[in-house]
């Protein structure tokens, strides 16, 4: 038996201002550190011990994932950040209100580019990649100009493949705190969730969902701690 937990980062200032936010790198508000804190005290309350934890290089997974290692006493685990699990990249979007944007191109456009599995948003201009310094080490292509959840599921698995399931086939309990996108489709692989299913599935900010693992990384049960 092998515990596998994810976690949304808490409350971040764009998930307040309810504009897409991808790889824009925005701190978490208030209210996400509350819900940090909280996460790590039921996390605590399980008594699960982690063999590593697995962010992103953005800092609202990066503080969440701190929070949430000093409530349970373990700040001391491997901390592993990878662009892998960045939160998929909106494009184009990126900055722009939800709500304005329903109005501008419709909510069935738009429903399509937050949900749909293979629709890709307006993608950025060349010239308005950010070429941020944490990305250069793996090349000019890293950086997307925009991706679909298809594409976020394809740059996250190797990550899965490589490094988070040898360590469960080990033994080793695993942490992930991530985004809503990347942890959707994770979520989708590890409960074979079809293309169209995957539509209505919600990661909330900053609760725990605990999975259940057998010797063959079969979902034993599910709980949200």
């Amino acid at each position: 038996m092998t515990e596998l937990v994810i976690v949304r980062h808490g409350e971040s200032t764009a998930n307040r201002d309810n504009t897409y936010t991808g790889w824009s790198d925005v701190p978490l508000t208030d209210v996400g550190v509350g819900q940090a804190h909280h996460a790590g005290k039921r996390l605590r309350e399980a008594g699960i011990q982690f063999g590593a934890v697995h962010t992103s290089v953005l800092k609202r997974a990066v503080v969440t994932a701190n929070i949430i290692l000093d409530e349970i006493d373990q700040l001391w685990l491997p901390e592993y950040k990878t662009w892998r699990l960045n939160e998929r990249h909106y494009g184009a979007l990126r900055g722009q209100n939800k709500d304005e944007t329903r109005q501008i191109y419709g909510k069935a456009q738009v429903q399509q580019w937050r949900r749909s599995f293979y629709t890709v948003p307006p993608l950025l201009a060349p010239t308005d990649l950010s070429h941020d310094r944490r990305y250069m080490k793996y090349g000019p292509n890293v950086e997307p100009r925009g991706e679909s959840l298809k594409m976020a599921y394809d740059r996250i698995m190797p990550y899965w493949i490589d490094v988070i399931a040898p360590r469960l086939l080990a033994g080793e309990n695993q942490l992930i705190v991530a985004h809503g996108s990347t942890l959707r489709a994770l979520i989708k692989y590890l409960e074979h969730i079809s293309d169209t299913g995957i539509d209505g599935v919600e990661v909330a900010n900053g609760v725990p969902i605990c999975y259940d693992l057998d010797d063959q990384l079969r979902i034993r049960s599910k709980t949200e701690i």
